[in-house]
C-alpha cells in the first residue's frame, strides 16, 4: 500500500499487489487495524455459541467425554504410561492443547473463503483474518484449565515453580495454530479441495502427537524424527509447566525449531499467495 501526494486533491492511498515472494510485513498498517483484530475475533466468539443449547458447557463436555474414553482404552486396556501422572490429568492436559490447536486450524483455514466479498471488495492486510481465528479458542482453553485444576486437586496433583513459564507455553500455542492456519488459509483460497483434506490431516496430527501417549515412548533415534512436529515440544512444556512433568529434552528443541519454521514460512508464502486471492476466490 502506497501514498501518493497530490497538489490538488490532497493524499489518497492506492492498493496494490504485492511483488516478490515475500514483500515484509507492514507492522504500522498492522497496528492500525488493530479495531479489526478484534472485531473478527469476537465476531468468531458470538457465532461459536450463538443458539447453542449447552453454550460454553461443551467446552468442558467435549474433552470430558474423550478423556473418559481414552483412559478407558488407551490407560486401563492398552496400558499407556503417563510420565508418572495420573491418566486422567494426563489425557485431559494433552486434550485441551489439542482441541485448541484443532479448532483455530480449522476455523482458520476457512475464514478468507466464507464471506469472499470482505476480500474481494473491501482493503485490509489480510493476515488479520487468520489471526484474529485463533484468538476466540484461548476463551476455551482458559475453561479447560479451570477443569484441570479441578483434576489436579481430586488426583492430587500440585504444580511446580515451572507454573511460572506455563504463559510462554501457550503462547508457543498460539504461534503453531498461527503458522498451520497461516499455510491452510491461502491454500483454501486457491486449492479449493484443501476443504476436504483438513480433517484428514487434523486426525493425523492427532495420533502423531503426545495427546494421548507421552513423547517418551518414542524411543531414539527415532525421537528426533518425531521431534519435527511442532506440537511436540509445545504438549511437552506445556505438562511439564502445569503438572510439573518431565522437564522437556534435547528433541523438544527440534520440535520447537519446527515451530519457528512452520510460523516463518507460513508468513511468506501467505503474503506470496495473497495477490491471487481477489482473483481466485
Amino acid at each position: 500500500m502506497t501514498v501518493v501526494e497530490d497538489a490538488e486533491r490532497g493524499a489518497w492511498t492506492e492498493n496494490r499487489p504485492t511483488s516478490g515472494w515475500f514483500p515484509g510485513l507492514d507492522l504500522a498498517e498492522l497496528l492500525r487495524y488493530r479495531d479489526l483484530l478484534y472485531f473478527f475475533a469476537l465476531k468468531e466468539l458470538k457465532v461459536r455459541y450463538k443458539q447453542t443449547l449447552f453454550g460454553v458447557a461443551w467446552v468442558v463436555l467435549q474433552p470430558l467425554v474423550a478423556m473418559a474414553i481414552f483412559t478407558v482404552v488407551f490407560g486401563r486396556f492398552a496400558d499407556l504410561p503417563s510420565d508418572g501422572l495420573p491418566y486422567e490429568v494426563f489425557v485431559f492436559s494433552g486434550l485441551a492443547v489439542w482441541l485448541y490447536v484443532s479448532n483455530a486450524v480449522k476455523i482458520a483455514s476457512e475464514t478468507l473463503v466464507e464471506d469472499p466479498s470482505l476480500v474481494t471488495k473491501v482493503y485490509f492486510p489480510r493476515l488479520l483474518a487468520p489471526a484474529g481465528a485463533v484468538l476466540p479458542g484461548l476463551v476455551d482453553l482458559a475453561v479447560s484449565l479451570v477443569v484441570v485444576a479441578v483434576l489436579m486437586v481430586i488426583f492430587d496433583v500440585g504444580p511446580g515453580l515451572s507454573i511460572l513459564l506455563l504463559p510462554a507455553w501457550i503462547a508457543a500455542l498460539v504461534l503453531v495454530a498461527f503458522g498451520a492456519g497461516l499455510w491452510l488459509s491461502a491454500l483454501n483460497v486457491l486449492y479449493r479441495d484443501v476443504r476436504s483434506v483438513v480433517p484428514f490431516l487434523l486426525q493425523v496430527w492427532l495420533f502423531a502427537s503426545p495427546v494421548v501417549y507421552p513423547s517418551s515412548l518414542i524411543e531414539s533415534p527415532e525421537e528426533y524424527v518425531y521431534a519435527l512436529n511442532p506440537l511436540v515440544g509445545v504438549i511437552d512444556g506445556f505438562r511439564w509447566s502445569l503438572l510439573d512433568g518431565p522437564a522437556p529434552g534435547a528433541e523438544d528443541l527440534i520440535s520447537l525449531a519446527a515451530g519457528l519454521l512452520l510460523i516463518v514460512s507460513g508468513l511468506v508464502y501467505f503474503r506470496h499467495a495473497e495477490r491471487r486471492f481477489a482473483d481466485q476466490i
